[in-house]
């Protein structure tokens, strides 16, 4: 697939080459295309040449990406095919990059297979702050189900103080005189209590 530009100030018949190759996959079971190689040409001769990495799709799709550059920033999917060669000093960058090589209909873009993938830097802070909130979720239930665990445990385990019921004829015969000076004083002989009624 060529794009010619034609003459553009100093560069004559300015062009852009794409080499794009097909193959069958038997896991798939469909053809798939890639951009093999893409060129740049003028003055009537190759000047650059740039190996393309990770842009293919199934042979019925086109294939988009918001940024298909050189440049390491945006991911570098095109690589100069050789350092000795004059590639390494053009910087190529395509904004909007969307490419189809075979089975094209009626002059349209098929369906198109983004570049996009699916654990970018934001997909995974989110999945990252996601778990820390599960997280605290479930400590927190863990942390409600434990208290109202403990309130069952002390309703079991926690009895009613007990008094046992002191008859007021016991009372009577329970009571000893005490020798004192001036005031009559009682105390209980049974072993049980030991308070001193004045």
């Amino acid at each position: 697939l060529s794009l010619k530009f034609g003459d553009i100030g100093n560069l004559q018949g300015l062009a852009i080459r794409f080499l794009l190759t097909t193959s069958y996959y038997q896991l798939s079971v469909q053809n798939w295309f890639s951009l093999h190689r893409l060129q740049l040409l003028y003055n009537h001769s190759i000047q650059a040449t740039f190996n393309a990495t990770r842009i293919y799709a199934p042979a019925s799709y086109s294939y988009h990406c918001e940024h298909v550059s050189s440049l390491q920033r945006y991911d570098a999917l095109l690589i100069p095919s050789s350092a000795n060669d004059l590639s390494k000093l053009w910087e190529v960058t395509f904004i909007d990059f969307q490419i189809q090589g075979f089975n094209i209909q009626e002059g349209h873009f098929a369906y198109a297979k983004d570049c996009a993938s699916f654990f970018s830097p934001a997909i995974l802070m989110g999945l990252v702050m996601s778990l820390i909130l599960l997280l605290v979720l479930a400590y927190a239930l863990h942390m409600l189900i434990h208290l109202k665990s403990l309130d069952r445990h002390y309703e079991c385990k926690a009895s009613p103080a007990y008094f046992g019921q002191m008859k007021d004829n016991d009372i009577g015969d329970e009571k000893e005189p005490l020798r004192s000076s001036g005031n009559e004083s009682y105390e209980l002989t049974n072993q049980q209590f030991r308070k001193i009624y004045i």
